[in-house]
Parts: structure tokens; sequence; C-alpha cells
């Protein structure tokens, strides 16, 4: 049955609901990714689901195509007169990552030895990028036996960084609402803005700006991107952030361009569908072998990561309820931090407006945090660190 690409999809898609439901009832407490990840696992141990059943649903191969028009449109997300003032995200996910280092080898190292301990720590800060170089420095120096536990931890990073950032954030998002301002003060800053900066004019009129056409702008973007990764070796996410950020200061995007092209819910949905392979390899034996060294330096990067998320709020005299979450996407990136910053806005929020306020206020800071991680920091921390074996 599972053969079918139609069923299969309906499948992994109904796990995908089961999580988005939790994810409304629980108010945001339980992450809608935490409970599709850990649903994965317990469907593969169980038999409910074959190895294969994602080779099989054609939402993988969209997923695949989408993420750097995905990652396009992010960029559209964010005005660059907010860019400008997030140099703090940057600086808080860095410290977050420098003392979850620091802690890893100064507690894990003993206990576990240097190398395992250092062949966590580029995947534990970011993504697969960083698993990739940790995995081919391991295979180049024969220590093939310990490939295991980077492995497991980029596959459960997530269930244990989504829960911790999004009760954080939770609390952050409350306060927030609390101190809202009022409804005319909202107007007047929102004419202000207006006045300074006026949009830029588009490249599109309003009659043309159909779904098709705007979904062809993204692919423009994310084939570029593409392109210039492969050119000039920079992660082809860092050019598609650039190119939504340019596309939207010139007029090439109109704001929020994959919502306005209809197509956000089917890009979403097709990411996840790529996300959740990584954890094929994942056993229940391998799992249950390996999870005490797993946990540990989960554990220990976290409390890490959650200090220097705490030393960088009070660098920047932030709330530490958004300085901790900002750091702790080291541990999940794109597109936990997006979803979780959508869950708790519309958990949050007593009706639209205010929702679209909260999320406004929480995205950006997220989202650079998170690709500050993911796509720069952890790699070079992780082609420094294996340097050293």
């Amino acid at each position: 049955m599972l053969n079918e690409p139609i069923i299969a999809t309906v499948f992994v898609l109904a796990l995908l609901i089961i999580g988005e439901l939790i994810s409304i009832a629980s108010r945001a407490r339980i992450p809608m990714l935490f409970v599709v990840f850990f649903g994965y696992l317990i469907a593969l141990w169980t038999g409910i689901f074959p190895n294969n059943i994602l080779e099989k649903t054609p939402l993988t191969a969209v997923g695949g195509i989408l993420i750097a028009p995905l990652i396009v449109h992010m960029g559209t997300l964010i005005p660059l007169k907010t860019l400008k003032t997030q140099y703090k995200s940057v600086v808080v996910s860095i410290i977050g990552i420098i003392f979850a280092t620091i802690l890893i080898l100064l507690v894990v190292a003993p206990i576990l030895g240097y190398q395992t301990a250092v062949s966590g720590i580029g995947p534990l800060t970011g993504g697969l990028i960083a698993f990739v170089i940790t995995s081919e420095k391991l295979q180049e120096i024969g220590l093939t036996s310990i490939i295991v536990i980077p492995a497991l931890v980029l596959a459960v990073q997530s269930l244990i960084g989504l829960p911790l950032a999004s009760n954080f954030l939770r609390k952050y998002a409350l306060k927030l609402r609390d101190e809202r301002p009022s409804e005319e003060v909202l107007k007047e800053t929102a004419a202000t803005v207006e006045q300074a900066e006026p949009a830029a004019k588009s490249w599109v009129s309003e009659k043309y700006a159909t779904p098709i056409v705007l979904l062809f702008q993204l692919f423009i973007g994310g084939g570029l991107a593409v392109l210039l990764g492969n050119w000039t070796g920079i992660h082809y996410s860092l050019w598609a952030l650039a190119i939504g950020f340019i596309g939207i200061l010139t007029g090439f995007f109109r704001e929020n361009m994959m919502q306005r092209a209809n197509s956000f819910g089917i890009a979403t949905a097709g990411l996840i569908f790529v996300l959740l392979p990584s954890l094929n390899s994942v056993t229940l034996s391998i799992f249950i072998k390996n999870l005490p060294a797993v946990l540990l330096i989960l554990l220990v990067g976290a409390i890490g990561i959650i200090i220097g998320g705490i030393v960088g709020s009070k660098i920047f005299k932030w709330d530490k309820y958004l300085g901790i979450p900002v750091a702790l996407t080291a541990l999940f990136g794109f597109p936990g931090d997006y979803m979780i910053c959508e869950e708790i806005s519309r958990s949050i929020a007593r009706n639209k407006q205010e929702e679209k306020w909260i999320f406004s206020q929480i995205l950006t800071p997220l989202l650079i945090g998170g690709f500050t991680t993911v796509t720069v920091a952890s790699v070079i921390l992780a082609s420094v660190l294996m340097g050293t074996l």
C-alpha cells in the first residue's frame, strides 16, 4: 500500500498534521517539529513506516527543489531597516556556540575522549554541512566507528533544542503581548516608517503579479543562489538570503513572496520531507547503545548555549528570554526557527493583528541567529576542530 506515492504522502502528511494539532492544543509548548521527528522515529522502529517511505513520495523531491526559493522568500520577510539592527543576533548566537564548545571540551572530553567530544560539536552547533565535514574527516583518519555519534547528534539535536527554545521564546512573547503599544502608537510608527523609507516600485505590476509569476521570480532567485554557491564556494543559503534582501530592496520581489504565491504551505511540508530521511539510519539498537554519549554531548552543549545566550543578553541588555532562543537556534536552524515563531505568535495572540505584530518582533532575531550558526559559524567551527584530530 505504501508503495503508492499518493498513499505514502498521505501517511507522512498525517504525521505532520498530528504535530500541528498537538502544537496548537499545547499552545506551542510542544513544537510541531519535535512531534514529527520523534513520531517518525517511532514509526520506523515499529515498522509502521518502511525506511524508504520518503523515496516513494514526490513531495521529497519537490521539497528539495523548493529549499533555495524558500530561503529567498525568507529574505523578503525581513525589512532592511530591521536587518541593520540585527548584528546583536549574530553576536549572541556566536557567543552561544563558543560557550557550548568550551563546556563540551571541559566536561565531555575527559569522559568520552577528545575525539568523540570534538566529533559531536560541529553537528551540535550546526546542520548537514558541519556533519559532512565531520564525517569526512573521521573516515579519513580511520575513526569510522564513532561516526554514529555526530549522526545521532544531528538527528536528535532538534528534539532537545526545539522544546527549550519554544518555551523560553513563549515567555518572551507573553511579555511582548502584555507590553504591546497601543493601536494609535502602532499606526503612528507604521506611518513614520512608511514616510521615511518608501518602498521600491515593484518591477511587476499588480495586474501581472499572479501566484505563478511570483513563484517564477522566487525560482529565479533560488537558481541564481545555487549557481553563485557553486561558483564561489559560499553556501547557497547565504546567497539566497542575500538575494531576497536585495530583491525586496530593489523592487524585484514583493514582501512575503511565497505566501503571496500561495505556495508556502506546500514548500514547508516538502522541506520537512527532505529533513526526515536523516533519521533513517537511527535504529532502536543504535539509538539505545549510543544514547548516553549523545545525551551527554547534547545536555552539556545545550547548557553551554543557554549560558552563552544569557551572557550575550546581558552584554546587549536584551531580555534573556529572547537571547536564549536566539542562541538555541544552533540546535535546529531553519525551518524550526520560523515554525516556532509562527506557532507561538498564533497561540499567544488574542487577535490576528496582534499575532502579526508578535510574529514580526520575534522572527528576525531567530532567523538571523539560525543562519549565523547553522550556515556559517558551525562550518568554520567544524573545520577548525576536525583539523586538530
